[in-house]
């Protein structure tokens, strides 16, 4: 067994890291410490290290593909951990889950056709359905006592209203935590399979489940839909390679599947980062020690954050993440304007975080964190916290 220290401090300044070297690009002071972005600080698991080693050494980068072990070692991984069984010809590899939803949305939908979403949520979400000049519903989830919920009579009424063509599910959802139960899915399985609705489902940060909730992939749970829905899958969140840009979606139905592929050829778009392929099927095939050692290191310091939060800055109240690795701060009751707040959290607390407002209009008072740091960085971040409160 192989012991990974998730306290080892990696300097990622000065290597083009958009967390890290791009802050007055973005709009803010230089020496800001970034907690926004979706990546980790973590080196990757060793044995994907070792796999992209031995192809760097070979020195040749050319067009590639992937062989049945690619599959092999992706399918596997998900048939272990979320009983999704899949077949080979599902698999249509993209360069991210965006690019992904986005050919999504343009195969399957018309110019003007009704796309919904559920906010607040991903922020990139709006932009490839606005930008594709589709029409953009918003089913608001419902925040009542420090948790989320799905208002399902709303979510019906805006997809018989608005005769809705596609839905986007985020599950676990970004940012607010949620790892949604079986009920909830098969409920949202009905509903989209009276009104003819596809579902997209962005499952990136399945591998991430917190306080023993446990990940149901969306046609899993409603099988009726295996055919009108897109089970959206990455190893970048789970191993840290979003810059080698490998996705795994999985699309059953033929004439969906055709209809997507003609988008992406339509990109000009072919074979995928060399790289990103040789990475992930070596972290589906060997990463699993890593990762159960991350997600410790996680939860950890969660709860960390949970008590920090609780004896110093109890005006800040944590939505207890079912899932991912970030955590969603209310901040409505320090007092403060949206203006006051992001002032505050970027001037005088000198933290980038990830401001409400982006995920939805509704959560201007919020703020997300991503946890995927060392322990003394996240102690850093929340004592410049504490003190720009305390000083406000």
């Amino acid at each position: 067994m192989r012991n990974y220290n998730f306290d080892e401090f990696v300097n990622r300044k000065g290597t083009n890291s958009l967390k890290y070297d791009f802050a007055v690009e973005c709009g803010y002071p230089e020496n800001v410490l970034p907690l926004w972005v979706a990546d980790m600080d973590f080196p990757t698991a060793q044995p994907v290290l070792d796999a992209l080693h031995k192809a760097v050494h070979h020195g040749i980068f050319g067009y590639s593909e992937v062989k049945a072990d690619y599959y092999s070692a992706v399918s596997k991984w998900f048939s272990e951990r979320f009983s999704f069984e899949t077949k080979p010809e599902w698999l249509v590899k993209t360069p991210g889950i965006v690019f992904a939803i986005a050919m999504a949305i343009r195969a399957l939908t018309d110019v003007g056709d009704s796309v919904l979403i559920q906010t607040p949520v991903y922020y990139p979400f709006y932009s490839a359905i606005e930008d594709n000049n589709r029409k953009l519903v918003q089913n608001e989830l419902v925040y009542i006592n420090g948790h989320y919920e799905i208002d399902f009579d709303d979510f019906e009424s805006k997809i018989k209203e608005n005769r809705v063509k596609l839905f986007i599910l985020c599950s676990p959802h970004n940012p607010v935590g949620r790892v949604w139960t079986k009920d909830e899915l098969q409920k949202i399985g009905e509903i989209c399979n009276r009104y003819n609705v596809f579902v997209v489902s962005d499952e990136i940060h399945c591998d991430f489940t917190l306080n023993g909730n446990q990940h149901t992939v969306f046609s899993v749970a409603c099988p009726q839909m295996q055919d009108k829905s897109i089970i959206c899958t990455a190893p970048s969140k789970t191993f840290n390679l979003a810059g080698l840009q490998v996705s795994n979606i999985w699309i059953p139905d033929l004439t969906a599947r055709k209809k997507i592929l003609n988008e992406i050829d339509a990109c000009g778009y072919s074979q995928l980062n060399s790289l990103g392929l040789v990475a992930a099927q070596a972290a589906y095939e060997s990463g699993s020690e890593w990762l159960c050692q991350c997600k410790t290191y996680m939860q950890n310091n969660l709860d960390f954050l949970r008590d920090f939060l609780q004896k110093s800055l109890p005006e800040i109240k944590l939505v207890e993440p079912e899932g991912t690795y970030f955590a969603w701060l209310d901040c409505s009751q320090l007092g403060l304007s949206y203006k006051e707040l992001n002032d505050l959290i970027i001037n005088k607390a000198g933290l980038w975080l990830d401001a409400g407002h982006i995920f939805g209009k509704k959560s201007a008072m919020f703020q997300r964190i991503v946890l995927a740091c060392t322990r003394k960085t996240l102690a850093t971040a929340l004592e410049q916290l504490e003190k720009a409160i305390h000083n406000k």
